[in-house]
């Protein structure tokens, strides 16, 4: 078939969940299909990367997507004017019209594939363009409960301003999934919770689209990091202008770091990520290492984005997932237990993954406890080891790109 895929990121490197979950669903479909990937491109983003992504798919098309301070306030003003979500009405962009329409009108596509919600209204943009002979099958990789997002960072926010914000667009988002939805015949899940919770979408009773749910999923094959013995580090790994992730770590620094602290004085906490805020980025010493050996004695080393947390991993006795808000399934929770690294998570940041308190994982979501787990993993390594065999069965069993993706054969077929 021939497949019109529809991307908001460049999907390589692996540095970023949604990246993880196009790349191996890219490998899949282009195994079996004709795929042309469209997708937007940063000015961050690497030409190799453009590259690499051609030995996978027939076609790759770019279009340009620089967010400026500018166009971010003219977005808010058009979502407060429209009553459309702020995070659909910034990506709406007139190079990725052109760059659609050229395509469709150019050569047919079997299947319209757009991935997460913001590239809907590309997929539907796209159909409408198309010549009317036959008419493309429309799939949205939804990811997640995207209304769920807003909603639960409201219920943390302190600003009164910015919870009246969040409260709205979580209503807006809602109601502009439901109506999306609709217009789709296949709508994917990362999770069954997401599902629920979309399934309660007002609107869908009526027409609605077949829903399945497919994991995020992984390379199983690839070996555990080997961490060494005696690792005092505790990890923190996600990008930090992701909202969730910077208050995961500012509620992990603030009410749970120095009760770790006082049990355990060497503990070391290194948070990895991408655009940490102003405030996080003044817990460490320094941002831009690549390598604990240059945080030198600090207690916290916050590093900016790295290529590689393989030195951070080899040097921590566990991933922190502190996450109080967001949606979907948190892709480094899989890689972890990959990896081998035994993990201390709240419920909300292994939502939708088949993991056991205690047998894969440890689950926290007070200060107290989650500080007692995280200490728990520092004195007892044969209990952290086991907790790193299980998880890492699990993997294996559940989440490797090449047996779950198989589910995808019922809806990409001719």
């Amino acid at each position: 078939m021939r497949i019109l895929y529809l991307a908001q990121i460049v999907p390589y490197p692996l540095d970023a969940g949604a990246r993880v979950r196009q790349y191996h669903m890219l490998q899949y479909l282009a195994q079996r299909h004709q795929v042309t990937l469209v997708c937007f491109s940063r000015p961050s983003d690497r030409p190799a990367s453009i590259e690499h992504l051609r030995t996978l798919c027939r076609d790759v098309h770019t279009a340009p997507m620089h967010r400026a301070p500018a166009s971010e306030a003219l977005a808010l003003a058009r979502s407060l004017i429209t009553a459309h979500p702020f995070n659909i009405v910034r990506d709406d962009r007139r190079a990725m019209k052109l760059l659609l329409s050229e395509l469709v009108q150019r050569r047919p596509f079997d299947v319209i594939h757009a991935d997460q919600l913001s590239m809907a209204q590309y997929g539907l943009w796209a159909r409408r363009q198309t010549p009317v002979t036959r008419p493309a099958k429309m799939v949205l990789d939804a990811h997640n409960a995207y209304y769920l997002i807003p909603q639960r960072m409201a219920d943390v926010a302190r600003n009164p301003l910015m919870k009246r914000f969040l409260r709205r667009e979580a209503s807006l988002t809602a109601r502009y999934e439901s109506r999306v939805y609709r217009q789709f015949d296949d709508v994917l899940t990362v999770t069954d919770d997401d599902l629920a919770s979309i399934r309660r979408l007002p609107g869908l009773n009526g027409r609605a689209p077949r829903f399945t749910t497919v994991p995020i999923c992984i390379d199983a094959s690839a070996p555990p990091v080997a961490r060494r013995p005696g690792a005092r580090g505790l990890l923190m790994l996600g990008g930090l202008h992701w909202p969730p992730n910077a208050d995961a770590t500012r509620w992990f620094v603030a009410d749970i770091w120095p009760l770790v602290r006082a049990q355990a004085p060497d503990a070391r906490l290194f948070i990895v990520g991408a655009r940490p805020p102003d405030d996080i980025r003044a817990l460490g010493d320094r941002v831009g290492i690549r390598h604990p050996d240059q945080a030198g004695d600090s207690p916290v080393a916050v590093t900016g984005y790295v290529d590689d947390p393989t030195p951070f991993l080899e040097e921590s006795a566990m991933l922190l997932v502190a996450l109080r808000s967001g949606g979907g399934m948190r892709v480094k929770i899989v890689e972890a237990l990959q990896w081998g690294v035994p993990i201390v998570t709240t419920r909300i940041g292994c939502e939708g993954i088949a993991v056991s308190d205690g047998h894969d994982v440890l689950i926290a979501d007070d200060p107290q406890t989650f500080a007692q787990s995280a200490i728990r993993l520092l004195r007892d390594r044969a209990f952290a080891d086991r907790l790193s065999a299980n998880g890492r069965q699990l993997v294996a069993q559940k989440y490797d790109w090449r047996s779950a993706y198989a589910a995808l054969d019922r809806i990409y077929s001719p």
